[in-house]
């Protein structure tokens, strides 16, 4: 099976060292099996996503050296795809709509005293799981808005034991529930990172998801997924974050230098590789 990796930016804000680096990580993998690297744009939030940051991002990456298939997949080119793995999970029965609010969601936490937590903090209290379906509907109907999440302990059930294969750490037992009933969903946007991102790898026959350690915890989810939309499952290979001199990963929201901030103060592809980590020739 020929290897096929994917590096999926958000197009919301200029690359910096830390994209550069999962992008050559991903590069390599594939490059050293002689396999496919892909470009995936993850343009789901249109509040965020703006086309000049996406060109800017093919173009940071062209002058890295790194090159693709065309056309690119964009995610907001293919709602009806995740709006169908969406409908799977809802004749399964392992959906729900949620009508919290975040206040709303934070009173309960604050009330229910030691709330069980996961890696992201205080996970969702459940409170909107057991709502009759009477209610859900009306509630529905009415227009007010809600989320879809996924009733995790009874997806898990359905599902049985499953496992996932990481590149560092070995097999993995799949504990989805580590991250409580996650939104899939909201009423305006019928997808989000976790359903678009399980979808978008088996349908672009993704073999090798190389992705920074930050998102460990997502595939014990995204396995499950896997298992109840009937999907294959890739291997993983979570790789390091770069930091900065604090020790805090690198990141857009921090203004962290960006590749064009480099590639302007005369920083040649070369250097720029050495700084993310790759000083061979990719």
């Amino acid at each position: 099976m020929k290897t096929v990796t994917r590096f999926a930016p958000s197009p919301t804000g200029l690359l910096h060292l830390g994209h550069a680096h999962s992008a050559l990580f991903g590069w390599r993998a594939a490059r050293e099996r002689g396999g496919l690297f892909l470009l995936r744009i993850e343009d789901i939030d249109p509040g965020r996503c703006r086309p000049e940051f996406e060109l800017s991002l093919m173009e940071d990456l062209s002058w890295l050296g790194l090159s693709w298939p065309v056309p690119v997949r964009r995610q907001s080119d293919h709602l009806d795809d995740y709006r169908a793995a969406l409908d799977r999970l809802a004749s399964s029965g392992v959906t729900y709509p949620c009508f919290c609010t975040r206040k709303e969601i934070e009173e309960e936490i604050a009330r229910a005293g030691h709330a069980p937590h996961g890696p992201d903090g205080a996970l969702y209290p459940g409170t909107c799981r057991h709502l009759s379906a009477g209610e859900r509907s009306e509630r529905m109907a009415s227009g007010q808005a809600f989320a879809i999440r996924l009733d995790v302990a009874r997806a898990s059930r359905l599902a049985g034991p499953l496992s996932w294969h990481d590149g560092d750490a070995g097999t993995i037992d799949a504990t989805p529930e580590i991250l409580g009933d996650v939104v899939l969903a909201r009423k305006d946007i019928p997808t989000s990172y976790h359903l678009s991102v399980t979808v978008d790898d088996a349908l672009q026959g993704v073999t090798l998801v190389t992705r920074g350690r930050d998102l460990f915890h997502a595939t014990h989810l995204h396995r499950l997924l896997q298992a109840m939309l009937g999907l294959p499952t890739p291997g993983y290979h979570h790789h390091g974050l770069l930091t900065n001199d604090r020790g805090e990963r690198l990141a857009k929201r921090d203004k962290s230098v960006s590749l064009r901030a480099l590639r302007e103060s005369g920083r040649t592809p070369a250097e720029v590789r050495t700084m993310a980590g790759f000083p061979e020739e990719t």
